[in-house]
């Protein structure tokens, strides 16, 4: 694992299993795992990681008197490592990476369409547009296509554009309801990985191209939004807007970026989002992906590929990915 792919900071917080036993919320440190039910200062809190998020700010050193405990530690590698936290709601940002949007654009283009040069200075002067009126693109997400760091990633038989979107979500902790950009970080516990799939051909609705794109069946089958391995209290991460982000496929790298290159930093989308939607503890906030996409690269996902993904100081999930089998298919 490259050095970059370690959590920071003396310890994160995740969801785990071990024997067959039930899910429960636990502090991960030096290859060690605490279960926090065994913590009695935290009492009902340690219920979940959510339950957590919900009284943040009276948690926290709570959390750090535990990292310094001789509690009950388990060995993290003898653990099922599951999503991190079960979010009510996920906001997605789409076309945030400079880079990324050219790209796109480009590999959008139909044949015979704008020479590549048109489109990348066309789209570039559309993001400076967007980036000085402050409009960033969100759309929702659905809780149900979350999996685990590494659990496998099902393409669905009807997919046949599956592809990669490594991205850093941001983990609410305060509620944030119409927060301005100054307030908006102090309402973000913590951060994660999210690789957020999408189906490319699902994208646009070409039986309706003046309602435009297709989210719900473009980003939200079962498994298509592999989260974790942890949350990493936001103290321990910095400036969220100088984190590299790469993901590896089969060992190869498609994307290695730097959070910089968005063109609206976490909290300019986290205080656009609040705008709207009351923002809950658990709650995710994804930031968009960098570029170095399948569609780029003209390689998009098949059965048995592996990818890996890591962020600074958030650790690194691995996940496989298989064809759906025909009895999820009728499922």
């Amino acid at each position: 694992m490259e050095a970059h792919a370690q959590p920071s900071g003396p310890f994160a917080v995740g969801t785990f299993s071990g024997g067959g036993g039930p899910r429960f919320a636990g502090l991960v440190a030096g290859g060690r795992v605490l279960d926090l039910r065994t913590v009695p200062a935290l009492g009902d809190r340690a219920a979940s990681t959510r339950a957590l998020l919900e009284h943040w700010d009276d948690v926290l050193p709570l959390l750090h008197a535990a990292a310094e405990s001789d509690g009950e530690w388990l060995p993290l590698d003898e653990l099922a490592v599951h999503a991190p936290v079960e979010p009510r709601q996920i906001l997605q940002s789409g076309a945030n990476y400079r880079t990324h949007v050219v790209d796109l654009a480009v590999a959008h283009e139909p044949e015979g369409g704008r020479p590549a040069e048109q489109v990348r200075e066309e789209t570039a002067a559309m993001m400076d547009r967007r980036a000085a009126e402050d409009q960033p693109y969100m759309f929702i997400g659905l809780p149900s296509s979350v999996t685990g760091p590494y659990d496998d990633v099902v393409i669905p038989s009807w997919c046949k554009k599956p592809d990669w979107e490594l991205e850093l979500a941001a983990v609410i902790g305060r509620p944030a309801y119409r927060v301005s950009a100054d307030e908006a970080l102090e309402h973000v516990a913590a951060y994660t990985i999210a690789n957020d799939l999408t189906a490319r051909e699902a994208v646009f609705r070409r039986d309706m191209p003046e309602i435009g794109t297709d989210w719900l069946r473009a980003k939200n089958p079962p498994t298509f939004t592999p989260l974790g391995p942890y949350l990493v209290p936001s103290a321990f991460v910095g400036d969220p807007g100088d984190l590299r982000v790469t993901l590896r496929l089969n060992g190869d790298a498609m994307q290695d970026e730097s959070t910089k290159d968005m063109i609206f930093g976490v909290a300019r989308l986290v205080a656009y989002a609040s705008q709207t939607v009351r923002l809950l503890p658990g709650d995710l906030v994804l930031t968009g992906s960098p570029a170095g996409n399948g569609m780029h690269w003209g390689r998009l996902l098949r059965s048995g590929d592996v990818m890996e993904g890591s962020i600074t100081g958030l650790g690194a999930q691995r996940n496989r990915c298989v064809a759906e089998s025909a009895d999820e298919g009728e499922a």
